[in-house]
């Protein structure tokens, strides 16, 4: 029986070390930020139907969306709005289809990400009925 015991605290203190010094550079690792992704990743951003983001832009003097129509109707995209950001309310129509760059001017801080949500309202074309896409964005803030 002692024979076992022994032997379970060998292995215990033996892989012990070995456990508490990957833990330890794990937690090193982790605090120079080697695990944050945004650093590594591109920016994302994202809304609902009947719209989608084609491609994104964010630079000091405000964000760039390459808005696409994937509704099959033509809309009348009344204004654009993202948080921490700001809101651009010029009136544009999108055809069914169709990509239209949109931009949204605001200052922002050169190598901060810009984390928000983003609001399309938009209306039907003849239709005098306000209709909204939400979503989000995040991406880091490149020099103008």
């Amino acid at each position: 029986m002692e024979n076992r015991a022994q032997a379970a605290m060998e292995f215990i203190m033996t892989y012990g070390w070995a456990i508490l010094a990957a833990v330890i550079a794990i937690g090193v690792l982790a605090y120079f930020n080697v695990f944050t992704p945004s650093k590594y990743l591109s920016g994302t951003a994202v809304v609902s139907s009947p719209f989608y983001i084609e491609a994104s832009n964010v630079k000091t003097n405000g964000v760039t969306l390459g808005i696409k129509n994937n509704g099959g109707q033509d809309y009348e995209i009344q204004s654009v709005a993202i948080t921490n950001c700001g809101t651009n309310s010029t009136v544009m129509n999108i055809t069914a289809d169709s990509t239209l760059i949109y931009f949204v001017g605001c200052t922002l801080t050169s190598g901060s990400t810009l984390k928000g949500d983003i609001t399309i309202t938009y209306r039907k074309q003849g239709v005098a009925v306000d209709l909204t896409s939400t979503g989000t964005i995040a991406e880091r803030v490149a020099a103008a």
